[in-house]
Parts: C-alpha cells; sequence; structure tokens
C-alpha cells in the first residue's frame, strides 16, 4: 500500500453515558480546545444508559465552533435512510459543514429487532447498507426530480428531495468483512475501522480489497479517505509520545489511513493525544515534501527550501523514479520460465515530461512491490527460525507483533498464507482493473501485459506449491527443507517479475495517469 495524500485529521471516541451528559459534552470542548479535529460517538440506541447519539452531536456541535463531529457508526436499521439523510444534513447546514457521516450496517441483531428494527441475516444488512448509502446520496441532491428507490430493504417512491448538506459530507463506512470491503471500494467516502480489527500490520489486506473493488468500479482508490479507531491494547498512551508519533506517521505513509480516533474518556489522554497528533502532522509533512523533493514549511526551513516551496515544479524532464532492478542472484536451481524472451515497453516520445501527481502513480507501484518485497522477507526468516528451532519473543516482535512463533508451525503457516493471500489479491487487482485500461491508452504494451499475466499465473501456481508445502510440514509428512525448497523458488520468481514489471511499467502508469483522470 502507500500514502494516499489525504489532509491528516484526528478526534475523540466519547462514551455517550446518560448519567455524565454534561462530561461527554465537556470532553468534546476539551477536544477542539488542545487542537484535535473530530468527535465520534457510538450509537447503540438500544442501550439505555447511553444518550441518542443525534441528539448528543447536536449538542456538542452547538456547542464547539470549529471540531467536526461524527456518529461512530450510525447504526442504519433503526435509522431509516430517508430520514437519516434529513438529519445529517441539517446538523451539517447548522453547524456550517461540520458533520461526517460514519455508517453501519447494523451489528447486534437480537438487540435491534427488540426495538423495533427488522430481523435481518448479515448478507442482508449489507444489501440494505448499499442501498441506504444510494437512498441518502440521493436525498441530499435536491436538484434532482423526486427518489425511485423500489429495493429489497426499501422502499422511497416519489419522496421529495433535500435538503443539501452545507458541505459535500462524506460517508464513512465501518468494514470488516470481504463482502463489506468491496461496497466501501465501490460506494464510500471512506473506510472506518478498528484496530482490534485490523492492526496494524494486517491493514495491507483490507486496503488492497478496497482499492480492487475501487478500480473496478472506475473510481480512483485514492478518494477513499481511511480512518483508524486506536482502542485499547493499542493507544498513543501505551508507550513514549515520540514511540507512537513514529507510529502513526509510519502507518500513514505505508497503509494511507489517514483520520486517527483515539477512545477515551479521561482529559489528561486527550490532552496527550494532542501532542501525538501534532508530532505526526509535522512528520508526515516533512515526508511528503521530501517525496516531492521539497522541503515542509514552518520553522527551521531555510530561505531556499521555502522558496522551493512557494514555487512548486509542475513538470520534470525526467522521470524521476527508480524502479527495482533484479540483482540477478537466484536461490534455487529450477527455472519456471525464460527471462531472455520477455519483450520491452515502446519507448516514451523524446521529451516526454511528468508532473508530480503522474510520478505518484509510478511510485505506488514500487511502493506496492517493496511492501511484496519485505513480506517475502519476513517468511524467509520465519523459516529459517524454523529450521534453527530458534524463535526468542524480541526476534517474534520485530516479524509482526501477533507471530510469536514459540516453535509453533501453525503461526508459520498462517502468516505465510496470509501473504499469498495478498500476492494474489495484488496480481488480480493488475489483471483485472489496471492492465485493460493500459491495453487501451498504448495498444504497444500488449506483448508486455500478456508476459505478465503469464508470469501471474506461474508465480499462483508457485505459491500453491509453498502452501502444500506449509501443511505437509504441519501433518509430519514434509519437512523444513522441502518448504525452504519451495520458498526459495518462489523469491527466485517473484523478485524477477517485480523487477520486470517495474523496469517496464512505472512509466507508462506515471504517463497515463490511470488514477488520477
Amino acid at each position: 500500500m502507500a500514502d494516499y495524500g489525504h489532509e491528516l485529521m484526528f478526534g475523540t471516541f466519547l462514551t455517550p453515558a446518560a448519567a455524565q451528559a454534561d462530561r461527554v459534552v465537556a470532553l468534546a470542548q476539551l477536544t477542539e480546545q488542545v487542537g484535535l479535529d473530530l468527535v465520534t460517538v457510538q450509537d447503540h440506541p438500544y442501550q439505555p444508559a447511553f444518550l441518542d447519539t443525534w441528539t448528543l452531536l447536536s449538542v456538542i456541535a452547538a456547542k464547539t465552533q470549529r471540531v467536526k463531529v461524527s456518529p461512530n457508526v450510525a447504526n442504519l436499521p433503526l435509522r431509516p435512510p430517508y430520514v437519516l439523510a434529513k438529519s445529517v444534513a441539517s446538523l451539517d447546514i447548522l453547524s456550517g459543514g461540520r458533520v461526517e457521516l460514519g455508517l453501519g450496517a447494523g451489528a447486534f441483531r437480537e438487540a435491534i429487532v427488540a426495538a423495533g428494527g427488522p430481523d435481518r441475516t448479515v448478507g442482508e444488512n449489507v444489501e440494505a447498507l448499499e442501498e441506504g448509502v444510494r437512498i441518502i446520496r440521493e436525498v441530499w441532491s435536491p436538484e434532482r426530480v423526486g427518489i425511485k428507490a423500489d429495493g429489497k430493504h426499501y422502499q422511497v417512491v416519489g419522496a421529495k428531495r433535500g435538503p443539501a448538506p452545507a458541505h459535500d459530507v462524506g460517508i464513512w463506512l465501518g468494514a470488516v468483512k470481504p463482502r463489506m470491503l468491496r461496497l466501501t471500494g465501490r460506494l464510500a467516502d471512506g473506510w472506518m475501522v478498528s484496530s482490534p480489527y485490523f492492526a496494524p500490520e494486517k491493514l495491507a489486506e483490507p486496503n488492497a480489497e478496497i482499492d480492487a473493488a475501487a478500480l473496478k468500479a472506475g473510481r480512483d482508490p485514492s478518494d477513499i479517505r481511511r480512518i483508524y479507531n486506536i482502542g485499547p491494547g493499542n493507544s498513543p498512551l501505551d508507550g513514549p509520545v515520540e514511540e507512537w508519533v513514529d507510529r502513526l506517521t509510519e502507518i500513514t505513509l505505508t497503509h494511507g489511513m489517514s483520520v486517527y480516533v483515539f477512545g477515551s474518556d479521561a482529559p489528561d489522554d486527550i490532552r496527550r493525544f494532542a501532542e501525538v497528533a501534532e508530532g505526526v502532522r509535522e512528520a508526515v509533512e516533512a515526508a511528503r515534501a521530501g517525496a516531492q523533493g521539497t522541503a515542509p514549511t514552518g520553522a527551521g526551513v531555510t530561505e531556499t527550501a521555502t522558496a522551493a516551496v512557494a514555487a512548486p515544479v509542475v513538470s520534470d524532464s525526467g522521470l524521476g523514479l527508480a524502479p527495482t532492478p533484479d540483482d540477478g542472484v537466484r536461490l534455487s536451481g529450477e527455472r519456471l520460465w525464460d527471462e531472455s524472451t520477455r519483450p520491452t515497453a515502446p519507448a516514451p516520445r523524446p521529451g516526454q515530461t511528468y508532473t508530480a501527481t503522474q510520478r505518484t502513480n509510478g511510485q505506488h507501484l514500487i511502493d506496492v512491490h517493496d511492501h511484496l518485497r519485505a513480506e517475502l522477507e519476513k517468511v524467509r526468516d520465519l523459516v529459517e527460525q524454523v529450521a534453527a528451532g530458534v524463535m526468542d519473543v524480541g526476534g517474534a516482535r520485530s516479524v509482526i507483533n501477533e507471530l510469536t512463533m514459540r516453535q509453533n508451525n501453525w503461526t508459520l503457516g498462517a502468516y505465510c498464507e496470509s501473504y499469498c493471500r495478498g500476492v494474489t489479491l495484488h496480481h488480480t487487482l493488475e489483471d483485472d482493473s489496471i492492465f485493460p485500461k493500459l491495453r487501451r491508452a498504448d495498444p504497444g504494451l500488449k506483448p508486455v501485459l500478456d508476459r505478465l499475466e503469464e508470469e501471474h499465473h506461474v508465480i499462483h501456481d508457485v505459491l500453491e506449491r509453498v502452501d502444500r508445502a506449509l501443511v505437509a510440514l504441519v501433518d509430519g509428512s514434509g519437512d523444513v527443507t522441502q518448504l525452504r525448497d519451495n520458498v526459495n523458488v518462489l523469491s527466485d520468481t517473484l523478485l524477477s517479475h517485480l523487477s520486470y514489471e517495474e523496469r517496464e511499467l512505472v512509466e507508462p502508469l506515471s504517463r497515463f495517469s490511470l488514477f488520477t483522470g
């Protein structure tokens, strides 16, 4: 994954406790006072100890001036979409454009039914959510004629539209399962998820699922914000502020998360999170400026660097990107293709220029490949530790926090299987979405794209071999040597393929701006 370039936002996730109503509002005001951007509140209408979410958000908006408000997330089964759309638009108008809509399909089925809501299966809830999103957007488009939405779960036929919100309200879907992730990619403005569901090191796969769905729907994946709720056990209070600045900066630049919502009702925690937010803003700004060859504005910037920021480069005579070369090192004697027969892409016309945005498209491919290379190294490291029979806690944490092997081969298997799924998803994304666009943009790329697709199939077969070797290791019919041999073949083929793909496609991806219009 990569940084999607969104402006950073930081907020709080407050408990809407009816017994401490004044305190909840005061915490929202503190959120604004310390410089944070967003106040969010859970929405469980069937919970008797909680205030009604929309009533509370309205009071918070009235008693603050700048901070945005959002449910985290609104319970659609108990808030019909036509009425919810009007509630959101009304509060957005009254607050001067400070509302976003976190929206969920609705968990806790029995509680929803007990409160008079519909009795739906999980699949039906997803269907209803898709219908609901479309209805909400219809209501927010008053310039059009009456609404006609005759769906399976919602029938809104002939209802009048409006009012429109004061600004383009983002619909951020709370999504965990693949079907919801795909819906997010197709329709939503943001993906809202909590760290207990996806720890930072697990964000790549759901992000890729969202991106693939977005591209398939003809959307730019960078149009979708990534909102991360940080919960107990994974919060900025579990270590020094500096450590959490580094951690959230890495998550932003590696996985594209750009809105961080911290769950705590303690004033000191909120103040400390504001320190973290300030540090992350500065670090991300510096990293983004460095990636574009400019320096961040602010204290300590030289006069020359400031001038460079004031006059951004519109184009460059060269691409300025460095595809990763193939070092030629091979770990296995097995060869699954002849590299000398690989076709090459047509050369760009002399004097071709590239904007900074165009270069971002090519860099995205390199970034995704670098992630796959890093993950491959982790797999190889785990295999070698199994072979050596040694795995200490410190070493395991440096690989991935959740994968403390402790001589447990199933942990190795679970990680390798997850990696294999990620590679397959990446290749499917290219074959189904990116390659067809490149074929249309430049027919001369056809031989290269055909060869890359052939290599994708070969790599898929190698991944299957690794999977079978893992199963054999666990059930005792195989050994670590067999697994190592197959991982060596995977390493040879995958690294060779990634370098070839970058060599041939980084420039066309940049030139044709497939993700940016």
